[in-house]
């Protein structure tokens, strides 16, 4: 399936310490129904049969469910809002996303408890307002999707959140590792834990879904560090295809994520993986090195896949 990744707009009511568009809020518009319109007919006649609004904060945009209805007029069968998850504390507003013809939410929870998720999100009373979310779309009839940022203040709260998650009903989970641009990269210092400090929480927290039989999955963590973890790595199942941004189309975001936002070293060739594994953000390896990230012989990725 190839998935069009649709950018309407930067405005967004969090202040996340990881937000990787940084200042695009400030200098940045929504798109107006004309280049919404523009961007999903391009991506339906070069193939794409699913859509993700995304931003900046999609519901604060007021043409998302009309954005909505027309991707199912052009022929989308999936349609995935990316959110904060804040107004789908509103129950009304599901309805009315599930009437456009959503059929997928994905709200961001960064914390098992009101401390941390509003500590890194810079907004009082929003975990509640996520919480009452995914209880909403859960009743609403979405398949519900959540995604959470691993930093080194929630690392080790992993196992909780996963708990957490499948308490409320979530049909799948992904925790990805903070990517380090935007204010992410302004925080970078006290932000970013090592991969391997977090690792024991992030499999710990994999533990819990793959006991409640909930799919779940890392991002931006490499094949070398999740051995007996392998089904578990994102970049295995994230669709391909284009991303509308504020003011350019990238033609594939996989192409992007490969070419120019990942990045592998000389020795990953010897890895089994290599051909896989995409390798972290390249700005992490410019923080902490690459000491964590060891070649997997032949071997041992042979048994893992089996």
């Amino acid at each position: 399936m190839r998935r069009l990744d649709l950018k309407i707009g930067f405005g967004c009511n969090n202040f996340c310490d990881f937000c990787a568009q940084g200042s695009k809020r400030e200098r940045k518009g929504g798109k107006s129904p004309a280049a919404i319109k523009a961007a999903l007919a391009r991506a339906r006649k070069e193939g794409a049969s699913a859509v993700v609004f995304t931003g900046g904060e999609p519901t604060l945009h007021p043409g998302l469910p009309a954005a909505a209805r027309l991707a199912r007029r052009l022929g989308y069968e999936s349609v995935q809002v990316q959110t904060n998850g804040r107004r789908l504390a509103f129950y009304d507003y599901c309805l009315e996303l599930k009437k456009a013809g959503v059929t997928e939410v994905s709200p961001s929870l960064h914390g098992s408890t009101p401390a941390l998720h509003e500590g890194l999100t810079r907004a009082p009373g929003g975990f509640a307002e996520v919480v009452r979310g995914i209880l909403n779309c859960k009743k609403a009839g979405f398949y519900v999707l959540t995604n959470s940022v691993v930093t080194t203040k929630n690392y080790k709260d992993l196992p909780a959140l996963a708990r957490l998650l499948v308490h409320l009903g979530a049909d799948q989970f992904q925790l990805a590792f903070v990517h380090l641009v935007g204010a992410a990269w302004e925080n970078r210092t006290w932000l970013t834990p090592r991969k391997t400090d977090a690792l024991p929480y992030i499999k710990k927290a994999l533990d819990v879904g793959r006991a409640a039989g909930v799919p779940c999955y890392t991002e931006a963590v490499p094949f070398c560090l999740m051995k007996g973890y392998e089904d578990c790595v994102a970049e295995r199942i994230i669709p391909e295809g284009p991303v509308s941004d504020a003011d350019l189309y990238i033609e594939s975001y996989g192409d992007y994520r490969r070419g120019e936002g990942k990045v592998k070293r000389a020795e990953c060739r010897r890895c089994s993986w290599f051909r896989t594994c995409e390798g972290p953000w390249r700005e992490y390896p410019e923080l902490y090195g690459w000491s964590e990230f060891k070649p997997v012989a032949a071997r041992s990725a042979g048994k893992a896949k089996k």
